[in-house]
């Protein structure tokens, strides 16, 4: 896979080969999360308790923005990111500032797919985001894989899933996490991106208490300056 980096208006950008953006950082701001999807990936911070999450697992790095933010911001934290392509790895550490590893921060060179259903930890968090450079993401958006996802995931806990739209319909992606989750399965409006976030969880899901969001909202703005106001915006109009 071709690994391309460009850079405009203070953005600097992975891609695979293609224009398609694989992640992104603001070069001023390298700990922020530039991209509006990856910000929706984080709402369930508002949904738990300020010293959660305490183990994460990753399924793709991209430009390593997500790691990043929860390795500044959640010191407590321990993460482990499983990436297929060394390059991409390689390119986060070099272009995009991911901290190198260390006691706090794992990264393997694996496929998720065989790494996940081998895998005996559990986990607060299970962020989902990996792509080819077709924007497929094959085995990873099978119920098979969802289920082992699931089986990784300690009973609080939420994995929050990039659905990727740029050349088709994630009708049939939403029918696998359907088959696993259930009602535990709950799709976020899309952002200006197009992308959209499933969130899963092991009980059904609820209508958040919108003002209780908010006032998490804003005091999780305060610590880090991760703004999620504009997607209980978007929530509260659907």
């Amino acid at each position: 896979m071709t690994i391309e980096i460009s850079e405009a208006a203070g953005v600097r950008s992975l891609h695979f080969g293609t224009p398609w953006v694989q992640g992104a950082m603001r070069v001023a701001r390298p700990w922020a999360l530039e991209l509006e999807y990856t910000r929706d990936m984080l709402l369930p911070l508002l949904l738990r308790p300020d010293d959660w999450p305490q183990r994460v697992l990753m399924v793709g790095l991209g430009s390593g923005s997500l790691a990043k933010f929860l390795y500044r911001h959640r010191p407590h934290c321990m993460l482990h990111v499983v990436e297929l392509d060394p390059q991409v790895i390689q390119a986060a550490h070099q272009h995009f500032k991911l901290p190198a590893a260390d006691a706090r921060l794992q990264v393997s060179a694996a496929d998720g797919f065989e790494w996940v259903k081998q895998d005996t930890e559990c986990y607060d968090l299970i962020l989902l985001d990996a792509f080819d450079l077709n924007a497929r993401a094959h085995r990873l958006e099978s119920a098979e894989f969802y289920a082992a996802c699931q089986q990784r995931l300690r009973p609080e806990g939420w994995i929050a899933c990039n659905l990727l739209t740029l050349h088709r319909s994630h009708a049939a992606t939403r029918r696998a996490l359907a088959s696993v989750f259930g009602n535990g399965l709950h799709l976020l409006p899309p952002c200006a991106e197009g992308n959209v976030v499933a969130l899963l969880a092991s009980a059904p899901w609820q209508a958040p208490d919108f003002s209780e969001l908010r006032t998490r909202a804003a005091l999780l703005r305060k610590q880090t300056q991760l703004s999620l106001l504009p997607l209980i915006s978007r929530m509260e109009q659907c």
